[in-house]
């Protein structure tokens, strides 16, 4: 009897959850929510993450980042002047001159959570490259912007500018400082970036 416990377990066992460290190597992956896939992936990249339930709590969050780096004086690189009106509450300094700018500040396309990266084109960076801008990124964006992956990021895009497809579509995906690059991030522009995320599903 005790040889078939062991085997197909008791009844009083069958009823207990089996946590993910529990399970074999062969098992197929529990599968994350994506938002939360995203949190982790995006965490992972050493990107900073602020998450907001209201416009206010943008606003504090995005006033405290200034504060934290000294940047209350410092002109911030803004591309998008919906963006420039959203924030007029918070009375920063704005420049269309990136070589001026200390941060940019910046809507995406989509958040990527199966690399925790962030979706970008020329509605967000004209046409200018990635190592044409700041180091430091301040992304304004929503929850509803989260897609598991680049494909449906690229579909979105091009389900919304049925007429024009932009350009310079790019993605950024390392937040971490050049000495803490590995060979998977040779070549990119790695950026010090801030996400203010917020609620609105």
């Amino acid at each position: 009897m005790n040889f078939f416990k062991k085997i197909f377990g008791s009844k009083q066992q069958s009823g207990k959850e089996i946590k993910s460290d529990d399970r074999g190597k062969y098992m197929p992956e529990l599968k994350l929510p994506i938002d939360e896939k995203f949190t982790i992936n995006f965490k992972a990249n050493g990107g900073k993450f602020l998450y907001c339930d209201d416009l206010n709590e943008v606003f504090s969050n995005f006033n405290n980042i200034l504060t934290e780096n000294s940047w209350e004086d410092k002109p911030a690189l803004v591309i998008d002047d919906n963006l420039i009106k959203k924030f007029k509450s918070v009375g920063f300094t704005s420049t269309k001159h990136s070589s001026a700018a200390i941060y940019f500040l910046t809507t995406c396309e989509n958040l990527i959570a199966t690399d925790g990266s962030l979706l970008i084109c020329s509605h967000q960076i004209a046409a200018k490259k990635l190592t044409d801008l700041p180091v430091n990124f301040v992304v304004f964006a929503t929850t509803s912007q989260i897609v598991d992956t680049i494909g449906e990021g690229l579909q979105g895009i091009k389900s919304k500018n049925r007429k024009q497809i932009p350009s310079n579509i790019t993605t950024i995906k390392h937040f971490k400082s050049d000495d803490e690059k590995d060979f998977l991030s040779y070549g990119s522009s790695s950026k010090n970036l801030y996400l203010l995320l917020l609620e609105d599903l």
